[in-house]
């Protein structure tokens, strides 16, 4: 950590004094690669762990392995026609495979990370958007659908020339590994493509050096689809500079080379990739990666302080959903290690927030990122003032404005201090005009053509902080009046039986939408609607954003990297009104599903009961904005 950054001001002198352009410590992620190798050598690199027994012992890389691992992939994808504007896609959960493929992978050309929980419909989608040659994904193992997504998958994407394997029995002894590849399941291949096992092709490669020369500037070498809580994915370009600058902050501003990450945050998201990657490759720190499903993998919350324990972790890198399910147990280990959490990915809920600090004695630093930037834009100073609720000062070379912009993104106004607007951003991970690789996608996206419009509402207070208050789309409006979700997300996360809250605008007749709310409660705690409806009414001042309707549901709907999946909350919302009101006009139909349409956004679709007439439903669903049909 070679920079400190504490106020504004302090922003405002590491820019003058040290401008990007001079800074920038590597071109090309390679000579990035390179330059870790030459610096910390034979240091403790990444480690993986398949399970979350803390005496797993897992694998551990130096840096100067990793280089060679990472060399052996780039090669191995040149070798495979692989060019500097072809994609290498990968479809994986976390292993030692996955880091030499981000790496090489982009070295190589254009690394593709997919989400292995999506469909095999939108990860095919993905595949023929980026034009893969190639696709690193897992061989048919026990407990996971992986591969079979995967063969479904390059079935529908004729460009995919090469499918490789990663094979998880090599991480497993016997008697285990004997048992795993005998249950293991079929995968049948429905494709043309050539299938090959990973680390038996890259074996034939050499480590010490590339066989082609590397890029000689900056391009596009990243895409990763959209990981927020829209339905549709869409496809983000990524240059070495966004990337590298990602590093470059972290290593200046909070890692240093005695620190050991542990991040259980999947490598198909831009969080574990280039705030963590990246900042590890120039700080020359240790990440450990527990388990191929991270959070979500067998054990890994009940073993969490173990392993914190273990591996002597300094910084734990979270999101707000993991945090509150760790804060369902007790804190069973010796956690002195651990200097602060970093928290990214949705907002933090204050209550979260205490609850955390008064189990561990431990701060948690939120920041604000998103993949259309390569994902850095904020966060709340390491070791300066640390505002609870806010994602602290926007980081070195970014410029954040906050902004009402029309359609088109031509500025109307700029915000006054603590004003909500849209926050819009400009920094070296912007790719201006080119974020998504579908250019249609890229009109309006830019305030005045220079700054990004992310779709979220904030505003900056007196000292330049960052305060994040919902997205754009997410607000609730209620006959026109505008109700921010986060109010009512805040407030019922305030409730001692709470863990998890998402609040939508559920379809009504007469206002358009009124607030409805989701819950996900405490292991072991209870509580009723109607206990929460009451708890709502004390503490939400504005009269209009008290929920119409709450739900305690067994486990919130969420993304891969924890985010509250709002589209499936929206779902259930239609088809429990729309049902309920064709039921009460007496109509024979009923909402059989919810689908996502590409131009008309969610659709009820409806089966019949008995007879009924289109007109009939129409006079009732036509009070409605979402759109129906038949199902077939």
């Amino acid at each position: 950590m070679g920079i400190s950054i504490g106020t504004l001001a302090d922003k405002s002198k590491i820019e003058a004094d040290h401008p990007w352009e001079q800074v920038q410590p590597a071109v090309t992620i390679y000579e990035y690669l390179t330059r870790a190798k030459s610096k910390y050598g034979n240091r403790p690199a990444v480690t993986f762990t398949l399970t979350s027994d803390p005496k797993d012992a897992g694998e551990t890389l130096t840096w100067t392995e990793l280089h060679g691992k990472a060399t052996q992939a780039a090669n191995l994808f040149r070798s495979l026609g692989v060019g500097e504007n072809d994609v290498v896609a990968y479809m994986m959960p976390n292993a030692s495979e996955t880091v030499w493929t981000l790496l090489g992978g982009s070295t190589a050309g254009i690394v593709n990370p997919i989400n292995p929980l999506l469909e095999p419909e939108q990860i095919g989608s993905i595949l023929n958007e980026t034009g893969a040659k190639v696709l690193v994904t897992l061989k048919s193992f026990l407990k996971t659908d992986v591969a079979q997504k995967a063969a479904e998958a390059v079935a529908m994407a004729p460009g995919v020339t090469h499918v490789l394997e990663v094979d998880l029995l090599r991480y497993l002894s016997p008697p285990k590994s004997w048992i795993a590849g005998l249950l293991r399941p079929k995968n049948p291949v429905s494709h043309s493509a050539k299938v090959l096992d990973f680390n038996n092709e890259l074996a034939k490669h050499r480590s010490d050096g590339l066989d082609f020369a590397d890029s000689f500037g900056d391009r596009v070498a990243g895409y990763f689809h959209t990981g927020g809580t829209t339905g549709m994915p869409k496809v983000a370009q990524h240059k070495y500079s966004g990337m590298i600058y990602n590093g470059w902050l972290g290593s200046e501003l909070i890692f240093q080379e005695d620190d050991t990450l542990i991040c259980p945050l999947p490598l198909f998201h831009v969080f574990a990739c280039y705030p963590i990657m990246m900042s590890i490759i120039g700080a020359g720190s240790h990440v450990v990666f527990p388990t191929p499903q991270g959070y979500r993998g067998d054990g890994v919350f009940d073993n969490f302080w173990k392993l914190i324990e273990r591996w002597n972790v300094t910084f734990m890198i979270t999101v707000p959903t993991a945090l509150a399910a760790l804060m369902q147990r007790p804190v069973d280990a010796d956690v002195s290690s651990l200097r602060i959490a970093i928290s990214g990915s949705a907002p933090l809920p204050l209550e979260l927030y205490n609850r955390f600090k008064e189990a561990t004695g431990v701060n948690i630093a939120e920041g604000y990122g998103l993949t259309e930037a390569t994902c850095l834009v904020s966060c709340n100073p390491i070791d300066g003032k640390q505002k609870v609720g806010s994602v602290g000062i926007p980081l070195p070379h970014t410029e954040v404005r906050i902004l009402h912009c029309d359609e088109t993104g031509k500025i109307d106004r700029a915000c006054a201090t603590d004003e909500i607007g849209e926050i819009c951003i400009s920094n070296p991970g912007v790719f201006a005009g080119s974020t998504y690789t579908e250019s249609d996608k890229n009109l309006d996206l830019f305030a005045d053509e220079i700054f990004l419009r992310t779709g979220d509402l904030g505003r900056i207070d007196e000292e330049g902080y960052l305060w994040i208050t919902g997205r754009a789309k997410d607000l609730i409006i209620r006959s026109g009046h505008n109700i921010d979700p986060a109010i009512i997300e805040e407030t019922l996360m305030g409730h001692q039986a709470v863990a998890m809250v998402g609040a939508i605008g559920q379809p009504d007749a007469y206002a358009g939408e009124l607030p409805a709310a989701y819950v996900e409660l405490v292991a072991g705690k209870s509580t009723t609607p109607e206990a929460l409806l009451a708890f709502a009414k004390e503490q939400i001042p504005e009269n209009a954003a008290i929920p119409k309707h709450i739900e305690v549901l067994s486990e919130i709907p969420k993304t891969a990297v924890g985010k509250v999946f709002k589209p499936d909350l929206r779902k259930s919302a239609i088809t429990r009104v729309y049902t309920a009101a064709l039921e009460e006009a007496g109509l024979n139909a009923v909402v059989a599903e919810v689908t996502e349409d590409k131009k008309r956004g969610l659709v009820a679709r409806l089966v019949k009961t008995g007879d009924v007439t289109d007109d009939a439903v129409g006079d009732v669903l036509g009070n409605y904005t979402r759109p129906w049909e038949w199902r077939d």
